[in-house]
Protein backbone atom coordinates (compact mmCIF):
# COMPACT_ATOMS: atom_id res chain seq x y z
CA UNK A 1 0.00 0.00 0.00
CA UNK A 2 1.46 3.46 -0.39
CA UNK A 3 1.70 5.95 2.35
CA UNK A 4 0.92 9.65 0.92
CA UNK A 5 3.64 10.74 1.93
CA UNK A 6 6.01 7.75 0.40
CA UNK A 7 8.44 8.34 -2.68
CA UNK A 8 4.92 6.44 -4.95
CA UNK A 9 2.82 9.63 -3.52
CA UNK A 10 5.43 11.94 -4.12
CA UNK A 11 5.65 10.75 -7.87
CA UNK A 12 2.10 10.73 -8.39
CA UNK A 13 2.46 14.69 -7.14
CA UNK A 14 4.98 15.14 -9.55
CA UNK A 15 3.16 13.56 -12.36
CA UNK A 16 0.19 15.88 -11.84
CA UNK A 17 1.65 18.99 -11.76
CA UNK A 18 3.97 17.59 -14.74
CA UNK A 19 0.47 17.08 -16.42
CA UNK A 20 -0.83 20.29 -15.18
CA UNK A 21 2.39 21.97 -16.75
CA UNK A 22 2.08 20.43 -19.57
CA UNK A 23 -1.70 21.40 -20.27
CA UNK A 24 -0.81 25.12 -20.22
CA UNK A 25 2.32 24.38 -22.65
CA UNK A 26 0.32 22.68 -25.24
CA UNK A 27 -2.17 25.52 -24.76
CA UNK A 28 0.56 28.10 -25.34
CA UNK A 29 1.87 26.33 -28.45
CA UNK A 30 -1.74 26.11 -29.84
CA UNK A 31 -2.42 29.91 -29.34
CA UNK A 32 0.52 30.57 -31.50
CA UNK A 33 0.09 28.26 -34.14
CA UNK A 34 -0.01 31.44 -36.65
CA UNK A 35 2.51 33.84 -34.68
CA UNK A 36 5.60 33.97 -37.01
CA UNK A 37 8.79 33.01 -35.50
CA UNK A 38 7.33 31.55 -32.96
CA UNK A 39 8.82 27.86 -31.34
CA UNK A 40 7.04 25.12 -29.77
CA UNK A 41 7.76 24.14 -26.15
CA UNK A 42 7.23 20.67 -24.80
CA UNK A 43 7.28 19.57 -20.96
CA UNK A 44 9.96 17.10 -19.62
CA UNK A 45 9.34 15.13 -17.01
CA UNK A 46 8.64 10.83 -18.04
CA UNK A 47 12.24 10.77 -19.55
CA UNK A 48 13.51 13.16 -15.97
CA UNK A 49 11.81 10.29 -13.97
CA UNK A 50 12.80 7.33 -15.79
CA UNK A 51 16.45 8.52 -15.26
CA UNK A 52 15.74 8.60 -11.93
CA UNK A 53 14.80 5.60 -11.07
CA UNK A 54 17.08 3.75 -13.14
CA UNK A 55 19.80 4.78 -10.95
CA UNK A 56 18.27 3.37 -8.06
CA UNK A 57 19.04 -0.25 -8.66
CA UNK A 58 21.13 -0.90 -5.68
CA UNK A 59 19.82 -1.71 -1.91
CA UNK A 60 18.78 1.08 -0.32
CA UNK A 61 17.44 1.11 3.28
CA UNK A 62 14.20 2.69 4.47
CA UNK A 63 14.57 5.21 7.27
CA UNK A 64 11.60 5.88 9.59
CA UNK A 65 13.30 9.08 11.44
CA UNK A 66 14.99 12.08 9.82
CA UNK A 67 18.04 10.80 11.86
CA UNK A 68 18.85 7.79 11.04
CA UNK A 69 21.57 7.79 8.36
CA UNK A 70 20.74 6.63 5.14
CA UNK A 71 21.66 3.12 3.43
CA UNK A 72 22.01 3.62 -0.55
CA UNK A 73 19.92 6.19 -2.37
CA UNK A 74 17.27 7.40 -0.35
CA UNK A 75 16.98 10.55 -1.18
CA UNK A 76 13.91 9.52 -3.02
CA UNK A 77 13.78 13.16 -5.28
CA UNK A 78 11.16 13.59 -7.76
CA UNK A 79 12.59 15.50 -10.70
CA UNK A 80 11.11 18.72 -11.56
CA UNK A 81 9.30 18.87 -14.90
CA UNK A 82 11.02 20.73 -17.06
CA UNK A 83 9.91 23.10 -20.48
CA UNK A 84 12.52 22.77 -23.31
CA UNK A 85 11.86 24.96 -26.38
CA UNK A 86 12.43 23.16 -29.98
CA UNK A 87 14.29 26.20 -31.21
CA UNK A 88 15.62 23.48 -34.52
CA UNK A 89 12.69 22.52 -36.51
CA UNK A 90 10.52 25.31 -38.71
CA UNK A 91 7.02 23.74 -40.02
CA UNK A 92 6.05 27.35 -41.95
CA UNK A 93 7.27 29.71 -44.04
CA UNK A 94 7.05 32.36 -41.30
CA UNK A 95 9.85 29.59 -39.50
CA UNK A 96 6.62 28.97 -36.90
CA UNK A 97 7.30 24.70 -35.97
CA UNK A 98 3.83 24.46 -34.20
CA UNK A 99 2.07 21.41 -35.88
CA UNK A 100 -1.87 21.70 -34.64
CA UNK A 101 -2.47 18.11 -35.18
CA UNK A 102 0.74 17.22 -33.03
CA UNK A 103 -0.74 19.53 -30.62
CA UNK A 104 -3.96 18.92 -30.51
CA UNK A 105 -3.05 14.71 -29.78
CA UNK A 106 -0.93 16.00 -27.32
CA UNK A 107 -3.73 17.62 -25.32
CA UNK A 108 -5.83 14.48 -25.73
CA UNK A 109 -3.03 12.05 -24.56
CA UNK A 110 -2.14 14.53 -21.27
CA UNK A 111 -5.90 14.71 -20.66
CA UNK A 112 -6.11 10.99 -20.56
CA UNK A 113 -2.74 10.92 -18.24
CA UNK A 114 -3.88 13.38 -15.88
CA UNK A 115 -7.07 11.29 -15.43
CA UNK A 116 -5.08 8.36 -14.76
CA UNK A 117 -3.39 10.21 -12.25
CA UNK A 118 -6.19 11.25 -10.25
CA UNK A 119 -7.52 8.02 -10.30
CA UNK A 120 -4.75 6.46 -9.10
CA UNK A 121 -4.62 8.91 -5.62
CA UNK A 122 -8.19 8.48 -5.42
CA UNK A 123 -7.48 4.91 -4.99
CA UNK A 124 -4.48 5.68 -2.92
CA UNK A 125 -6.52 7.69 -0.39
CA UNK A 126 -9.44 4.85 -0.64
CA UNK A 127 -6.90 2.05 0.48
CA UNK A 128 -5.26 4.32 3.16
CA UNK A 129 -8.94 5.24 4.76
CA UNK A 130 -9.92 1.08 4.20
CA UNK A 131 -6.85 0.95 6.52
CA UNK A 132 -7.12 3.09 8.76
CA UNK A 133 -10.53 2.33 9.17
CA UNK A 134 -9.92 -1.91 9.31
CA UNK A 135 -11.95 -2.85 6.92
Amino acid sequence: MNVLNGTSFGRLEGALKAAELRQGVIANNIANVDTPNFKRSEVLFEELLTQEMDGQKELQGKRTNVRHIPIGRSNGVVPTAQVETDNLSEMNNNENNVDIDREMSLLAKNQLSYNFYIQQLNHDVKMMKTAIEGR
